[in-house]
């Protein structure tokens, strides 16, 4: 219905531009009794009528030339001459209709008629007929880029959502070996915790499969899964891990792109406390003031891999979902000798278009 209403305003806009010029071009060679009443009704029959060709041109071109000029349907050859074929008949109906009809009837034979094929006549028609048809062949050949320029886009949009889906459910199988680890082995020790254990899995499951599929999450969901996780790791490691967590955010409201800071968390023990044989520390900080949340973490580390925290899977996933959905970031990675750190800085409101 939209592309009707389109069609007709275009139609009108250009018979009443084309009315306009047929009153000012005739006026001179009529009589000066003809009133400007008498006029425009002649001007208006003729416009109507010579629109007729001009359809038959335009939407030739519209509906099958560009169509099939667009789709490789046939070869290019064909369509040209084909357009050139329809072209030459919609002058020819044109002046046929302006021998015939226009100047006898419409006229009122009051402008001179010469022959139906005319040469200066049939000159006049063409570049008439040229600018039309030319006109709408090129609204449509920009409407035909701008959908392909907009459809590219849809597909790019959808291939980045992909790819960051992708990256968050690639966290996943990380969390759950780990924490399934911690349960095999409070199990193997027939902890009192184990079912305790069990009931925070299934919880960070829950908000893990249900929970955090939407593009932001509020901040304080993200911070609570971190401190379920530092639980669950904490009743592995018993006395041998020291672990400090602050926070300090200014307000409630605060929205983050979910399972963004856990694979920090996971960093940490997997490549940092797990490889650790004796006494060992993670600290964490949170901060948000004013919308920029600064988080920071650094746990202790043997120095027997320098490049195993570095190189994991989970920072460069980290990494590309921060490209992918934050203008305004900063990643810090700090490999020491027996130490690892990370410091992140965002501003929660530069969320990026995908």
């Amino acid at each position: 219905m939209k592309r009707l209403l389109l069609h007709i305003a275009f139609w009108v806009l250009y018979t009443l531009q084309d009315l306009l010029m047929s009153f000012t071009w005739v006026r001179p060679s009529l009589p000066a009794t003809i009133t400007d009443g008498q006029l425009l009704e002649m001007a208006t029959l003729s416009t109507l009528v010579t629109l007729i060709p001009k359809l038959l041109i335009s939407y030739f071109l519209l509906q099958v030339a560009i169509k099939r000029i667009v789709s490789g349907q046939s070869p290019l050859y064909r369509t040209i001459a084909a357009v050139v074929v329809v072209f030459f008949i919609s002058i020819v109906l044109s002046r046929i209709l302006s021998h015939y009809y226009i100047f006898p009837y419409a006229y009122r034979g009051l402008l001179g008629n010469g022959p139906v094929m005319e040469i200066r006549s049939l000159l006049v028609a063409t570049m008439d007929f040229g600018f039309i048809a030319g006109l709408a062949a090129s609204i449509k050949f920009v409407r035909i880029q701008l959908a392909g320029k907009e459809k590219e886009k849809s597909l790019v949009k959808a291939k980045l959502e992909a790819e960051l889906k992708f990256l968050r459910n690639q966290t996943n199988p990380h969390f759950l070996m780990n924490t399934l680890n911690n349960i095999y082995a409070l199990a193997r020790k027939k902890s009192d915790d184990t079912a305790e254990v069990v009931m925070k899995l299934s919880e960070l499951l829950r908000f893990m499969l249900y929970e955090s599929d939407g593009h932001f999450i509020p901040l304080t969901d993200e911070v609570k899964v971190l401190e379920d996780y530092l639980e669950l790791e904490m009743m592995r490691y018993n006395n041998r891990l020291s672990v400090s967590c602050t926070k300090e955010i200014d307000k409630d409201g605060y929205r983050i792109t979910p399972r963004l800071l856990l694979p920090f968390i996971e960093n940490a023990f997997k490549h940092g406390i797990s490889e650790t044989r004796f006494e060992s520390f993670i600290h964490i900080e949170i901060k948000v003031r004013e919308g920029r949340l600064e988080f920071s973490i650094e746990n202790s580390k043997e120095n027997h891999h320098p490049e195993s925290s570095r190189n994991n899977i989970g920072l460069i996933n980290v990494k590309r979902q921060l490209e992918l959905t934050y203008r305004e970031y900063a990643l810090d990675v700090q490999n020491g000798e027996d130490t690892f750190a990370v410091n992140l800085s965002i501003n929660l409101a530069s969320h990026a278009e995908i």
